[in-house]
């Protein structure tokens, strides 16, 4: 399907609102929540008119994450100043990741894919597969960056990987430009967060 010119407008501020979000979760800043409100209504309309209803889904998602996130960061940054008095504003916050939390974690990206690539069978999505793969498995990597799991950016990699090869094969150019950029910054992320994290316990 070929983009009107307001989807791609959308697209347009799609990108250049996610790069500032993720400059800001680069520095683990709670705007970046705030920011991803924006980015996560303007993807979900663009990936509307592409009849990729997962990747809609998953940015209303994103939405309703984001106000979870900014009270999870906070909380957190707030734990770790009382834990750790010197800790810097500059520093990381992190949570250990557990097995039963990676175990949980395989168990939904099974399960989840499967339904829901029934599902959007059932809704003509033209690439049900990739769409619920990376639906499922950003839903998880936004799950562990709330809870500040340095691993989450590996999950990223993944997730916006396939996330470039579906806009690709949709003609959607801005959205692969973004998500080229995510692939990039995530493999920086996750070497700055391993750098600069200091574990709230």
């Amino acid at each position: 399907m070929r983009p009107g010119n307001t989807a791609v407008n959308m697209e347009v501020f799609t990108l250049v609102t996610g790069i500032i979000y993720l400059l800001l979760e680069l520095r683990q800043s709670n705007w970046m929540w705030v920011v991803g409100i924006m980015t996560g209504a303007a993807a979900s309309y663009v990936f509307w008119q592409q009849s990729l209803y997962a990747s809609m889904g998953l940015n209303i998602y994103y939405v309703a994450m984001s106000f979870w996130g900014l009270y999870a960061w906070a909380r957190d940054r707030r734990i770790l100043r009382g834990q750790k008095p010197e800790a810097a504003d500059a520093d990381i916050h992190l949570n250990r990741l557990s097995r039963q939390t990676c175990v949980l974690s395989a168990i939904m990206l099974a399960a989840g894919t499967a339904a829901l690539v029934a599902l959007l069978r059932w809704l003509d999505d033209p690439m049900s597969v990739l769409d619920a793969g990376v639906a499922v498995l950003s839903a998880i990597a936004t799950w562990w960056l709330g809870r500040s799991f340095k691993e989450q950016w590996i999950l990223w990699v993944v997730a916006d990987s396939f996330s470039t090869a579906l806009c690709a094969a949709q003609g959607m150019w801005w959205m692969v430009a973004l998500y080229v950029f995510y692939v990039v910054s995530a493999i920086y992320g996750y070497i700055c967060w391993n750098k600069k994290g200091v574990y709230i316990s």
